[in-house]
Formats: structure tokens, sequence, C-alpha cells
């Protein structure tokens, strides 16, 4: 995609999905973790270079994918990713070493996203702030272990995982409210995933769609929208 195709896009998703009207009224602000304060998969090619990895042949992509997708909201809310390695290896064939991890391979594959700590920082200052993520178990610990967050003291820490519940459901949003102690407008979410911003905003909450794949512009509106 050139770089003109690109910016159009960002700006075209800017429009559509930053629902950011009443700034002056927020006084908490939510992060996701995976695509906004970490790169994770979002924008790149690496879920293809994990399958790849663990030997997935073309021919076997789709119901590898389709094992994911069916029990990956599981893993969201409580399931050890690593009981899928059994059930891959049955319906593939794989052979994966006995030490293989499922969660290390994803972990290992992210990286940091220091572009965005700075602003973090300074929203923290005025605001009290904290993470709201779909996580599997372990998974935020290892991302901590492999030294790719920001030294940030959170007010709040909602992570899937631990608490049985995941995004886009209500029930999240609700928990996350509750535990911020503000309500609706108030809530300011900032995440990757489209459908995850029109479920908070639904929900009553200002959103911001920050574009792992377009950094600088995300920071740039961001900084913009918070820190005037």
């Amino acid at each position: 995609m050139c770089l003109l195709c690109r910016h159009k896009k960002y700006i075209l998703n800017l429009y559509n999905y930053n629902y950011v009207e009443k700034n002056n009224m927020i006084k908490f602000v939510y992060f996701d973790v995976g695509g906004v304060v970490v790169k994770d998969f979002s924008g790149t090619n690496k879920w293809n270079e994990l399958k790849n990895g663990m030997g997935i042949k073309p021919n076997q992509e789709v119901v590898f994918d389709e094992i994911f997708d069916i029990y990956e909201p599981e893993v969201c809310i409580g399931r050890d990713v690593e009981t899928l390695i059994p059930l891959l290896n049955t319906k593939l064939y794989l052979s994966l070493p006995e030490n293989y991890s499922f969660l290390l391979d994803f972990v290992n594959r992210f990286e940091r996203n220091e572009s965005i700590w700075p602003i973090i920082k300074r929203i923290k200052e005025r605001y009290k702030v904290g993470l709201l993520t779909n996580m599997y178990p372990n998974m935020l610990n290892q991302i901590y272990k492999a030294d790719l967050m920001p030294d940030t003291k959170w007010d709040v820490i909602i992570d899937s995982s631990i608490e049985k519940v995941r995004k886009p459901q209500i029930e999240m949003f609700k928990l996350a409210e509750d535990r911020s102690g503000f309500k609706g407008e108030e809530i300011l979410f900032i995440e990757n995933g489209k459908k995850h911003i029109e479920a908070a905003n639904e929900f009553g909450w200002q959103t911001f769609l920050y574009d792992p794949s377009f950094t600088v512009e995300s920071n740039k509106s961001l900084e913009e929208t918070l820190l005037k």
C-alpha cells in the first residue's frame, strides 16, 4: 500500500472510530495492552510467522485458524493456552518439541511501543489510568518479564483471564467502570480493535482508536486530544 493510501486509511479510521467529544469531562483513561501499549500481532505478518514456526503447512492454515477461533474465547477467560497444543498435534499431526510454549511463542514476538510511553506518562500526570485487556492466563506477567511495558503505576488493571469476562462483552465494561470509580463519558478507552471501540462507545464511554500501523499519527492525535 502506498504511503498516501495508508495515510488516507488512517484518516478514515480516525474519523469513523474516534468518539472524543467531551474531553473536558474525562477523569479516567483505560489503555488496551496489545496493539497500544505493546506492539503485538496487529498490522503485522507475525501470525503467519508463528504458524510457519509451528510447522503449519499452507493446506492446514484454515483448520488451524478455525480451531484457534473456536477456543480463543475460552483462553481469554482462563483456559490455559498450552492445552491447545495436544489438540493441534492431533488434528494437524504437528511435531512440536515437548518444551514448546504457545504462550511464550506469542510473547516473544511482541515488541515495545516505546513511542507511546512518554504520552502515557504525561496522561498519568493529569488523569487516573488503567489497563483494560483481553489476555491469556499469565500472559501479562510474561509481557512484564520480557520488559515490554512502561514503568507506569496503573490505578486499575482489568485482565480478562483473571476476571473471567472479556471484551467486547458489556460485563467487561461494567466491571472496568466500577473499578475506576467513574462513569460514562468520564472514561476514555484507547484501543486498537474497532469492535471493542464500538462496544465501549455504545456503553457510554468516550473512545480513541489507536492504529499500531500508524504510531506516529496515532500518538500525535492522542496528544492533541488529551494533552493540549
